[in-house]
């Protein structure tokens, strides 16, 4: 699967286009990432100045929900749509320090991260990655990684983290969520947010940033209420869909964000019937 998604086998990486995994990374401090995604976060930064904050706040996010379904839920399956880069504390850790037999696949299209992702996994036997389009349910779930480290009898933690706003509309990123949950039995569960904004500027200046600078590779920022169709048919867990800072806090002295911000990052966690 090529970075632009298009998909022909071969581990392409264009350095003249930016990476959303790779902005990401840059955001997160790491250092797998190009001049052509610096650039781009900066001049991102300067329309939408809090999108670092975004992102670290995402990363507690993942890592608050992983160790809450693994221990309370006893979730020991994770498929990761859109994982991006290793970091640091990433899913599998998180969830293997509750059990070191907690498998966790990883799926991404940008061949970087397959490259870094197989090199810091080559020793774990209980995790795997794959290069894919999160679009591409068939190739994910009949891929040897997902047959190999997953019973797919048992439940599942679909993770589907700040990846929906990569999804256009014409893919309806609805149905992509609902293809995996085909493939996962009940008592499985889906965690996901996306990045929303309840000002039309903000909204239309991100989305047409991105899809100007990743050349296509990129969905919408959308309103809170569109994040609800991912949920159709599923038990939310409490407290519903929020700000992700306020699921769950660790403690009252959680930094939060307020939903009267800018943009900010919207979902929840449900499970399947």
């Amino acid at each position: 699967m090529r970075e632009d998604g298009t998909g022909n086998g071969e581990h392409v990486v264009d350095i003249t286009v930016p990476s959303v995994a790779r902005m990401y990374d840059h955001y997160l401090g790491g250092k797998d990432n190009y001049a052509v995604d610096r650039e781009a976060v900066a001049a991102l930064d300067e329309k939408v100045p809090r999108t670092g904050a975004l992102a670290r706040n995402n990363r507690r996010f993942l890592q608050r929900v992983v160790r809450i379904l693994a221990e309370d839920y006893g979730i020991r399956q994770f498929l990761d749509h859109g994982s991006g880069l290793p970091t640091q504390d990433n899913v599998h850790q998180v969830a293997q320090r509750t059990d070191p037999r907690a498998r966790v696949v990883y799926v991404d299209n940008d061949p970087i991260v397959l490259a870094h992702g197989r090199a810091l996994l080559e020793e774990n036997v209980n995790t795997g990655v794959i290069q894919a389009d999160m679009r591409d349910t068939e190739t994910i779930f009949d891929s040897s990684e997902v047959r190999g480290l997953l019973d797919l009898s048992q439940p599942v933690a679909l993770l589907f983290i700040s990846v929906m706003h990569c999804i256009p509309d014409a893919s309806d990123p609805a149905a992509v969520v609902r293809r995996a949950l085909e493939h996962v039995p009940s008592g499985s569960f889906v965690v996901l947010n996306q990045l929303v904004s309840h000002d039309k500027e903000t909204r239309d200046f991100v989305t047409d940033f991105m899809n100007r600078s990743t050349h296509g590779n990129w969905g919408r920022v959308r309103e809170p209420h569109e994040v609800e169709p991912y949920f159709a048919g599923l038990d939310l867990l409490e407290p519903g869909l929020v700000e992700i800072n306020n699921w769950r806090p660790d403690s009252d002295l959680c930094a939060r964000q307020l939903e009267d911000e800018t943009w900010f990052e919207f979902g929840g966690v449900a499970r399947k019937p």
